[in-house]
């Protein structure tokens, strides 16, 4: 794509960058840009990533849930796992993106979403994951899953009942 030229009047170039600032500006969402809006889910890698038709790995914004691989796996790793596999397996789902389109690993951060269904509010409420929070990824929403985290804990659902010490609480 090339920048907009404007007259040569006002002697100024609109470059794209400068295009999606303002649509942002205007309340459009750019959110979109970081990948696609719905995808099939063919593999489901642990309790919080899957990887999409089209290859790409999602990452659950806000979500952590222990590990089922490694030195015998973490405690409750096996059980969030198969727990994301049976909601999003082989599944259309929705893609919604936070302040951030990446991690450190280039893994899509997203909040996903199957049958209108949150996945990522749902492991956190019935304590399959803990809250990760990285800066700036999730900052709007960090309250809202820290309060679904402190219900589970009291419930003690999930890692919550089933662990000492939780293994993914940092």
């Amino acid at each position: 794509m090339r920048a907009l030229k404007v007259t040569k009047r006002g002697g100024a170039l609109l470059g794209w960058g400068a295009v999606a600032w303002l649509l942002a500006a205007c309340g459009v969402d750019s959110g979109a840009s970081c990948g696609p809006a719905s995808g099939r889910v063919t593999e489901v890698l642990d309790g919080d990533t899957v990887v999409l038709e089209s290859g790409e790995r999602v990452r659950y914004l806000l979500a952590d849930a222990p590990e089922r691989t490694g030195a015998g796996g973490d405690c409750f790793g096996p059980e969030a796992h198969a727990f994301n596999r049976g909601l999003v397996e082989g599944r259309r789902v929705t893609l919604a993106y936070g302040e951030a389109c990446e991690d450190r690993y280039g893994r899509l951060l997203a909040y996903v979403s199957v049958e209108g269904r949150e996945v990522n509010t749902l492991l956190v409420e019935r304590g399959h994951a803990c809250v990760l929070h990285v800066p700036p990824a999730g900052r709007s929403r960090r309250a809202e899953f820290e309060s679904l985290e402190a219900q589970a804990r009291l419930a003690r659902r999930g890692v919550w009942g089933a662990c000492a010490p939780v293994p993914c609480q940092r």
